[in-house]
């Protein structure tokens, strides 16, 4: 017994330094490429089976056509994605007055209601509009996917919160859908109102943390008459509106111009996850009915009277930027009290490195579905521009250098032409483009690129192209079902892959180097 104790013992010393070689050998021989340090990963297939058509198949193309409803003339607008003609009514002559179109939405009976006209020259001069807040991409304890999905490109969904018009029934589509009502999305709606109106803003607080609006650049008093406070400014003018809780804003502006609204509290994180929207406020002109709200911005489908005498058509161009870290915050969890915790108190927004750039509330290459700007020869065309983020836009036109008119609502004493427009955060611009083939305003017809011409600005997730490039498009650039006629094929960006990084960059056009 003993004997056979020792042999064992005796065996093992040498048997430990062979199995350790034996496990260096197993280790090389999985590691080892018989083709050498040159060999280069294999190629990653490229075929965009995922991919989403560049123009859905679903969109209603009724939609594009100028058409008259309830009343209300509107110009056509040819994109792929246009505005719902009847939500544009609808608030065109106020919900507590349109009829059919006021049904055909999902805008509440009170969102935006139109009353006397108190200098007699044909239009209402009192409105009062009731906002809610949303969030999209939450997290939801039911369902794996985010609350209310919000795509702002192929397969990206930052958690996100938004002012919006107050509304009535489901917050989805349909029973059936995680689709967000289209009332219910990036950018906040730009508000229009008319010089002298006597407007009634009413926060309806429907989130789970304060709030409240400021009225940046729009002339309004600090305090009401009733002593309420009127600035939006926490604890200074007045308390936060809590959870459940409405506050009514009021202002009757003096100066036309384009200005800006925004949550005041912790504006840090509130504004940059999109508590911020555009106000317009119009010159005073008889029969003066506005488009009081534009949901998702872009085309102004009934435009003011002063925009009717001067411009052909006007766009507004609302530019954000997102922190993938801030906004993830609430897709962790509902628990208010941690996120509130993790967004004011963990979250360090001296570091904060933005991932996403939006065009009114989308990034390439949904921008081309909905964000366009559609001109023709020989036109001047309004573009009112905000950038809510925190990052400075460096606007880039190819093809054109609009004239600035004005900055934060007031006019330039000389009028300045540029092809690159710097336009600072909470900042606002207004542009008039005239497409005019003369080699200076224009150089002709096309599908002329704009951007953001720093750099990171036209990326997603750093992976460019991305971010908030769209185009200038003239009509006969156009297709039929309003998406831009371009030499590539541009389904490749469709494909969600692309922004993870799975697809190679040029496997499109060059297949066999980069592609399978």
């Amino acid at each position: 017994m003993s004997d056979r104790r020792e042999r064992v013992f005796t065996l093992r010393g040498p048997l430990i330094p062979i199995l350790g070689f034996l496990a260096v050998v197993v280790v090389f021989a999985a590691l080892w490429d018989p083709k050498g340090p040159s060999s280069v990963p294999p190629a990653v297939d490229s075929e965009p089976a995922v991919a989403e058509q560049p123009c859905p198949a679903n969109v209603n193309v009724a939609w594009r056509a100028a058409q008259t409803v309830d009343g209300v003339p509107l110009e056509a607008d040819p994109s792929c994605i246009a505005d719902d003609p009847a939500l544009v009514a609808a608030v065109v002559r106020g919900t507590n007055r349109a009829i059919g179109s006021l049904m055909a939405t999902q805008l509440a009976r009170d969102a935006v209601v139109k009353g006397r006209d108190l200098d007699g020259d044909g239009d209402p001069d009192e409105i009062h509009i009731k906002l809610e807040i949303a969030e999209l991409n939450g997290f939801s304890p039911d369902i794996p996917q985010p609350a209310l999905e919000f795509p702002v490109a192929p397969g990206v969904t930052p958690g996100i919160w938004a002012f919006a018009p107050k509304s009535r029934g489901m917050s989805t589509l349909n029973f059936l859908s995680n689709e967000p009502n289209p009332l219910l999305r990036l950018p906040s709606p730009v508000i229009r109102v008319e010089q002298g109106d006597k407007v009634k803003l009413t926060l309806e607080n429907s989130h789970y943390f304060p709030h409240t609006i400021h009225l940046h650049g729009v002339d309004h008093p600090f305090q009401l008459e009733n002593g309420a406070g009127n600035d939006g400014v926490p604890m200074v003018s007045e308390a936060p509106v809590v959870p459940g809780a409405s506050r009514t804003y009021e202002f009757s502006p003096r100066q036309s111009g384009t200005f800006f609204y925004h949550c005041h509290v912790q504006p840090q994180s509130h504004i940059l996850m999109g508590l911020a929207g555009m106000i317009v406020v119009e010159e005073n002109r008889a029969n003066n009915y506005l488009q009081t709200l534009n949901i998702g911005a872009g085309r102004v489908r009934y435009r003011s009277a002063s925009s009717r005498e001067s411009f052909d058509r006007e766009y507004d161009l609302h530019y954000q930027d997102m922190d993938r870290e801030l906004h993830r915050i609430v897709q962790q969890g509902n628990d208010v009290r941690r996120t509130a915790r993790a967004m004011n108190r963990e979250y360090k927004i001296a570091e904060r490195t933005p991932e996403y750039y939006l065009l009114n509330g989308k990034a390439f290459p949904y921008t081309l579905r909905e964000s366009l700007v559609i001109v023709a020869p020989d036109e001047t065309v309004k573009l009112r521009v905000l950038n809510s983020g925190e990052s400075p836009v460096y606007l880039h036109t190819h093809g054109h250098k609009p004239t600035i008119t004005h900055f934060d609502g007031i006019a330039l004493a000389a009028p300045l032409m540029r092809d690159v427009i710097q336009i600072g955060p909470a900042q606002r611009a207004e542009l008039n483009l005239r497409t005019v083939d003369d080699g200076l305003h224009s150089y002709g017809p096309g599908a002329w690129f704009m951007h953001d011409h720093q750099e990171s600005g036209i990326t997603t997730n750093g992976i460019s192209p991305g971010g908030d490039i769209s185009l200038i498009v003239y009509e006969s650039y156009l297709l039929e079902n309003g998406f831009p006629r371009t030499v590539g094929d541009l389904s490749l960006f469709f494909d969600p892959r692309y922004y993870d990084g799975e697809i190679p960059v040029w496997a499109d056009i060059l297949p066999d180097m980069f592609g399978e």
